[in-house]
Order: C-alpha cells, then sequence, then structure tokens
C-alpha cells in the first residue's frame, strides 16, 4: 500500500458501531449522568478564572463574548450530537473523522483532542491552586508560597496543588466510571449553586456606568475576548467521549450534549452580566481569582468570598474528573485501532477502566500543571479544540452525502448551511488567536505527524 493510500484509508461506519457494541467497557451511564458529566467538564475554570484574562481585552462586551463563543460552540454541538447518536464511540471526533476524512485526519483529529483534553486538564488543574491560595488567604491569612504554587514564568518553581487535584481525579477515575459519575453529580450541583449565588450577591451591587463604554476595544475585542472564553465551553462534547458506556447512546448523547450547552450558556452569561456590573472593567485586569475578587470588592463580609472560593475548588475538582475521564476513552479508541500502543486500551476486569491509560495521561497532565502557566496552556487548547470541532461538522457534511440513508437518532437542523457556518466560525475563532499560539499548535501538529509516520501507520489495525 502506497503511503497517499494508507492515509486516506477509512473505516466503515458498520465496523465503528459494531466495535463499540462488542467492547470491554461497561455500560452504566444513563441521561442524567451523561448531562452531568459534559457539565462537569465544561463548568470551571473558563468562568471562574479565564473570565479575568477576557475581561480586559473585550471590556463589558465581555458578556458578547460568551455569546459569540457559545454560537459558535453551538454548530459545532448539533454536528456532534448527529454523529454521536450515529457512531456512539469512546473515540468521539476522533472516530468521525477515521470513518469520514481518512486515517490521517482522524490521527491529526486525535492528537488535537490529546491537546483539547490533555493540555485543558492541566490548565483548570493551575486554576484550581489560584482559588486554593485565595481561599487560605480569606479563611487564614497566608496563602501557599509562590515558588510551591506556581509553575515557571508566573512565580513558582512548582505547582503543588495542581498536582494534587489531578492525582485526586486519578484516585477517581480508577474506582470505574459509575463511581466517577456520581462523584461528578454532586460536584456540579455544587458548582451551579456556587455561581447562581454568586448572581444573587453581584446584582446587588450592579451599575450602570460599570457598562459604558460598552466596548471600549471595538469589535477586535469583542472577537478577542470570544476566542479566549471559547475555553469556557470546552467540554460539552465529553459526553459523546462515553459512547460506549452510556446505557442508550443513540438517545442519550444527543440530549446530553446540547442540554448540557445549554445550561452552561445560560449560567456563563448571567455570571459575566453580574461581575462587569459590579465592578469596572479595567479592575478585572490581573486578577487570577476573577469572582472571588468582585465578591471581596462588592461585599463587605469576606465570607461570601471564601464560599465562592469553596465552589470554585469543587467546581474545578469536576472539571478535571471529567476532561481527564474523556481523554483516557480518546486514546482507548485510539489505541484500539492501533495508533499508539496497545496497552492504552487494556481493561481492568474488576473496575472497567483502563488502569495503565489513567496512569500514563494522569502523569503527564500532571507535569505540565505544575510547570507550564495557565494563559498558555487556555489559548493552545482552544485552538486544537477549534480545529476538532471543524472537522466534526465536514464530517456531517461528507456523511450526509455518502451515507444518506444511515440511522441517525438525531439530525443538524438546516443542514448543510448550519455545519458549513460552523466550519466558518472554528476558522474565524482561530485566527482571532495571536500569532504565539498558532507557533505551539504547529508545532504540536508537526510532533504529531512524526509520531504518526513513525509508528501509526505501520502498526494501524487497518495495515
Amino acid at each position: 500500500m502506497t503511503l497517499r493510500a494508507a492515509a486516506v484509508r477509512r473505516k466503515p461506519v458498520g465496523t465503528l458501531v459494531a466495535e463499540g457494541d462488542h467492547g470491554t467497557l461497561k455500560r452504566s451511564l444513563g441521561l442524567g449522568q451523561l448531562t452531568t458529566l459534559s457539565i462537569g467538564a465544561t463548568l470551571g475554570s473558563g468562568i471562574f478564572v479565564v473570565l479575568g484574562e477576557a475581561v480586559p481585552v473585550a471590556g463589558p462586551a465581555v458578556v458578547l463574548s460568551f455569546v459569540l463563543a457559545g454560537v459558535t460552540a453551538l454548530f459545532s454541538a448539533l454536528s456532534y450530537a448527529e454523529l454521536a447518536g450515529m457512531i456512539p464511540l469512546s473515540g468521539s471526533s476522533y472516530s468521525y473523522a477515521y470513518a469520514t476524512l481518512g486515517e490521517l485526519v482522524a490521527w491529526v483529529c486525535g492528537w488535537c483532542l490529546v491537546l483539547e483534553y490533555g493540555v485543558s486538564v492541566a490548565s483548570v488543574a493551575v486554576g484550581w491552586g489560584q482559588y486554593l491560595n485565595e481561599l487560605l488567604r480569606l479563611a487564614f491569612g497566608f496563602a501557599i508560597p509562590d515558588a510551591l504554587s506556581g509553575p515557571p514564568g508566573s512565580g513558582g518553581v512548582v505547582n503543588v496543588p495542581a498536582i494534587l487535584v489531578v492525582v485526586l481525579a486519578m484516585v477517581l477515575l480508577l474506582s470505574g466510571a459509575k463511581e466517577s459519575a456520581r462523584a461528578n453529580a454532586v460536584m456540579v450541583a455544587v458548582k451551579i449553586a456556587t455561581l447562581v449565588l454568586f448572581c444573587a450577591i453581584a446584582f446587588s451591587a450592579v451599575q450602570a456606568k460599570n457598562f459604558t463604554p460598552f466596548l471600549p476595544l471595538g469589535l477586535a475585542g469583542l472577537s478577542a475576548g470570544g476566542a479566549k472564553l471559547f475555553f469556557s465551553y470546552i467540554g460539552f462534547d465529553a459526553a459523546s467521549t462515553a459512547g460506549e458506556e452510556a446505557k442508550n447512546p443513540q438517545r442519550d448523547l444527543p440530549r446530553a450534549i446540547l442540554l448540557s450547552l445549554g445550561i452552561v450558556t445560560l449560567l456563563y452569561c448571567l455570571v459575566a452580566v453580574a461581575a462587569v456590573g459590579a465592578l469596572p472593567w479595567p479592575q478585572f485586569d490581573g486578577q487570577e481569582a476573577a469572582l472571588a475578587h468582585v465578591l471581596d470588592v462588592v461585599s463587605d463580609n469576606p465570607f461570601w468570598a471564601g464560599l465562592l472560593a469553596v465552589g470554585a475548588l469543587v467546581a474545578i475538582t469536576s472539571v478535571v474528573l471529567t476532561v481527564l475521564y474523556g481523554q483516557t476513552r480518546i486514546l482507548f479508541a485510539m489505541s484500539r485501532d492501533g495508533l499508539v500502543p496497545g496497552a492504552l486500551s487494556e481493561v481492568d476486569a474488576k473496575t472497567g477502566s483502563p488502569r495503565i491509560n489513567t496512569l500514563v495521561v494522569s502523569a503527564f497532565v500532571a507535569v505540565l500543571a505544575a510547570f507550564i502557566p495557565l494563559g498558555k496552556l487556555a489559548d493552545a487548547t482552544s485552538i486544537g479544540t477549534l480545529f476538532a470541532f471543524g472537522l466534526v461538522n465536514v464530517a456531517v457534511l461528507l456523511l450526509r452525502r455518502r451515507s444518506p440513508d444511515a440511522a441517525r437518532s438525531f439530525r443538524v437542523p438546516l443542514s448543510p448551511v448550519t455545519p458549513i457556518l460552523g466550519v466558518l466560525c472554528c476558522a474565524y475563532m482561530m485566527l482571532s488567536l495571536d500569532g504565539a499560539t498558532w507557533v505551539v499548535f504547529g508545532g504540536w501538529m508537526a510532533l504529531g505527524l512524526v509520531l504518526y509516520f513513525g509508528y501509526g501507520i505501520r502498526k494501524s489495525r487497518l495495515a
């Protein structure tokens, strides 16, 4: 087989579905657990931490930046919903690309998902350490020394809290998917309650003057804020990585994806309006624990800021848990296809979890979280995710043409217009990111291609 033929070989949809039906993972997750899995993976560091980086860029228009990022996510969410119901596998968009665009593009998509899931876990773990320090400062008047609570380049040597939260999530995952889902459901309830509490307090201090000028940095600031905040929507696709562990994937996966995105978008917009309405937008500059800072300023009682810090810790723990879960399942699918070592698809007979996979991914994430600053991680994650989302929209278009009569439990409305808009929105958001992020993305892609042509193309099961 020629190199070109190997790179474009595709895996039939029927073969993919059969692998999921006869897989080694246990089907134990219902609609509620799948929805909280997506909410758990989405609702966290994006609103608690990255908001502090987006407001100085967009000003009060950060509210519209959330809407712009949410609309971009919605187009892709609709495509995810169609493909998740059609091809319910752990590989998510990697598997969809394998069925439509060929092995090389599937590998690139999977490699982007490693960037999306693995690196975003590291970045939210960094945010966990920031809120832990905020809580310690409010409750006890001290904080973990900078050398032990931040990475090099941010005034520290190693981020110990970030390592601790990754290890905690790893222990939960090793106990099994059902047990992890139960713990996540409790944490999701806590973080939704925390954000509702924040809105109730912050709205009491909202002043109309804080919304003017609404676009201090123009439309460029609005789109740049949207590109940064797209990181806040990463994770709604986590339900699609549970395709082989859902009890009724054809029915529940599309519902879970769209329901979770709707809940998260509503919460984001409410929190953004409350935050910029209560505090002049220039005061967000340099605030890593942004929401706790807002409450600290507008409330005379430090108890509320401390309570928010506790909620943020729970929220970010939930994100680390669920996104780490998604990363292990994507590597599980790639390993089963032979593109990465087979040990990553070995499942523990007792817990039903890929033990070696979980240990390897957790170690990789812990090292990233310990030594790389949040901002660089968040932007790199966004560009990898946008690329993968664009491929999902393309996959919908191709499968509509190649397999028009295939069973679909959900269909993207107004196709092909909606998937095309999804591709265009992803491209626009990618172009809004800075040059340094593109350099990191290019280096990541180059490394991925070296690995594919050096290992995957020869070890692939389709070979």
